[in-house]
């Protein structure tokens, strides 16, 4: 039996890839940190091992048998923290797990990384970037993506001294087992009736179940440092939030805002979490709110055999979840065709 290594296990894209696995009949440990909650990892067949990827003698002791390793595990919610903690966990956490799977002489790694590391689209038409594009923003600009670029170069490192590891690049990631409300804070503003306010722009969702399949097929398939992109669905933000609402019964509320104002509010933002206000976002995401953070999925498609279901399937499974977790109660009672409402900022 191929036993394989999880770090990341309890979160939404770990608790998934888990359950893919054990499904192929895979022996599945998860890394997680102590105390964390495993509400995802409910009634799955796994070994959990406390631990954290800046320990490395707790990394070579979890590895003790494993023959594939998928690194999961990294700060997807980078405004929360300092540059100095994204960079250390982001990236010198990777150094760390790829140490301990090259003394522990593992057959396959897998790194998430992330679509940030091709940077935003050159061109402002919507064009979907691929795996040629490269990063083009300041490191400053977008911390989190940068950080995802420099695990990538380490990887690289690994693979140039022989060992088999990849890369699969998700775009943003929705589906059961998100109890952090990373993207599903968007169903959670939703279910409260929240008023969206949207500029022009927008981006690219694939379901955390097709994307554990994309891991698992990177493993089996892929060559040596190949990248994958694993995405989906490229949307407005307006499509999205509408398709939203709509599977979770409410009305959708959206404010227009033009692109002119963006700057303004993106520096807002960043001086309200200087001063130590916690958003949901930062600086960064605002500046790019903006774009169109298109991507073409073709390369995992034909290589990977990727295969996507639609997004609004995502969304009533992901809502359905919450419900059943206790984790969001259900709004109250609207008509099944509910009405959009928009206003625009001049």
């Amino acid at each position: 039996m191929t036993r394989a290594l999880i770090t990341g296990s309890t979160g939404c894209l770990g608790s998934n890839l888990a359950a893919a696995l054990i499904q192929r009949g895979f022996e599945v440990v998860g890394l997680s940190y102590k105390n964390e909650s495993q509400i995802a990892l409910k009634g799955l067949d796994i070994e959990i091992v406390e631990g954290n990827i800046l320990d490395f003698e707790g990394l070579c002791s979890a590895m003790h048998g494993v023959d594939w390793v998928f690194h999961v595990a990294g700060i997807a919610d980078d405004w929360n923290y300092s540059a100095e903690r994204v960079y250390e966990t982001n990236v010198m956490g990777t150094f760390n797990v790829l140490s301990a799977a090259r003394i522990a002489k593992v057959k396959r790694f897998v790194l998430t990384s992330s679509a940030a590391v091709i940077g935003v689209p050159p061109q402002l038409d919507g064009k979907p970037m691929n795996e040629s594009n490269k990063f083009n923003l300041a490191p400053c600009d977008w911390i989190y993506g940068y950080g995802k670029v420099l695990a990538e170069r380490i990887l690289a490192g690994f693979v140039a001294q022989g060992m088999h590891a990849v890369c699969v690049e998700p775009t943003a990631i929705m589906g059961p087992g998100d109890h952090h409300f990373i993207t599903g804070s968007i169903i959670q503003k939703a279910v409260k009736g929240e008023l969206f306010p949207f500029p022009e722009g927008g981006s690219n969702f694939i379901d955390v179940r097709d994307a554990a399949q994309g891991h698992i097929a990177a493993a089996e398939k892929s060559e040596p440092g190949a990248r994958y992109i694993l995405g989906a669905h490229n949307m407005t933000h307006v499509e999205c939030a509408s398709i939203i609402c709509n599977a979770v019964g409410v009305p959708f509320r959206y404010l227009r805002l033009p692109n002119w104002i963006i700057p303004h509010v993106a520096e807002g933002v960043g001086a309200l979490l200087k001063i130590g206000f916690h958003l949901p976002l930062d600086r960064s995401r605002v500046y790019l709110s903006r774009r169109y953070m298109y991507y073409d999925n073709q390369k995992a498609v034909q290589e990977l055999g990727l295969k996507t279901r639609p997004f609004s399937e995502t969304v009533v499974d992901t809502y359905k979840w919450y419900l059943e977790k206790g984790l969001l109660t259900s709004p109250r009672a609207f008509q099944k065709k509910t009405p959009v409402y928009e206003t625009e900022m001049e």
